[in-house]
């Protein structure tokens, strides 16, 4: 059997919006499995991360993907398997990660200094999503293919 592998577009592109919000350090899309699609960070930033390279981008994504499955399933143990997690919010001693749905298979995460308008970035998340949600749409990829 043989498969075809597509590769991914990268839209970081459309993140450096987020990554202008003063207070946003770092923003990715991934699919539903892990997979970045897109990475960006904000300009001229210090401390442990100021830059994602694509291999953090990567560990990021897998992170995010565990998350946001992890989410679903609480959610579902309380409210019922039919009950949707819209978003997610982790708060750390030095920020805050958001997480939200961006279209069909992916999510979109946001990583916050302490001192970010938190309301404000969930809102242009939110925007962002509704402008470009096609575009983030992560479809299942192909099968493999009998020969």
């Amino acid at each position: 059997m043989t498969g075809t592998i597509t590769r991914l577009p990268d839209l970081g592109w459309m993140l450096r919006p987020l990554t202008e919000i003063p207070g946003v350090r770092h923003a990715v899309v991934v699919s539903e499995d892990g997979l970045r699609l897109g990475h960006a960070s904000a300009e001229n930033l210090s401390g442990p991360v100021a830059s994602l390279s694509v291999a953090d981008a990567e560990s990021l994504s897998a992170a995010c993907a565990a998350m946001t499955m992890t989410g679903r399933s609480t959610s579902a143990l309380l409210f019922g398997r039919g009950a949707g997690t819209r978003q997610l919010m982790l708060e750390t001693d030095q920020g805050f990660v958001l997480f939200t749905h961006a279209g069909v298979g992916a999510h979109l995460g946001v990583a916050t200094d302490l001192d970010a308008d938190v309301g404000l970035v969930a809102q242009q998340m939110q925007l962002l999503v509704a402008k470009i949600g096609a575009h983030l749409t992560s479809l299942p990829r192909d099968g493999a293919t009998a020969t």
